[in-house]
């Protein structure tokens, strides 16, 4: 089971989320507060599970309703992917990977792990 870290951050507090093997899958914003960042996490909670991919680096791509998965080259040339609530808000962001096979093996193991992570405090 994946777990939420939270940590605090010079401007704030911040979560990782994070799959069984310890490896970062997704990434929030800096909260201003604990409570602003607990309910970013049950949004990430709420809304991985049923978000439908958008994937903006096909041509003529679909467009999807919030709350959605994006999927986009970054400056780099890589693929990264933000998970949008259904008011329109990045509320998780993912690593840059060299294949969209990665990423969408990202974006799974979020849906997979978001729903029953426990949160827990960094050390």
């Amino acid at each position: 089971m994946g777990k939420f870290v939270v940590r605090q951050v010079k401007t704030g507090i911040m979560f990782n989320l994070k799959a069984n093997n310890g490896q970062v899958i997704a990434t929030s914003e800096v909260y201003n507060s604990d409570a602003a960042c607990r309910k970013g996490i049950e949004s990430v909670r709420k809304n991985a599970p049923i978000a439908p991919i958008e994937n903006q680096t096909v041509e003529g791509f679909a467009k999807e309703k919030h709350p959605k998965f994006e999927v986009y080259l970054d400056k780099a040339g890589e693929y990264r992917f933000r998970l949008k609530a259904t008011n329109g808000q990045i509320i998780a962001v993912g690593e840059s990977y060299t294949q969209l096979s990665g990423c969408l093996n990202g974006i799974e193991s979020v849906k997979k792990n978001a729903p029953d992570a426990e949160i827990v405090m960094e050390e």
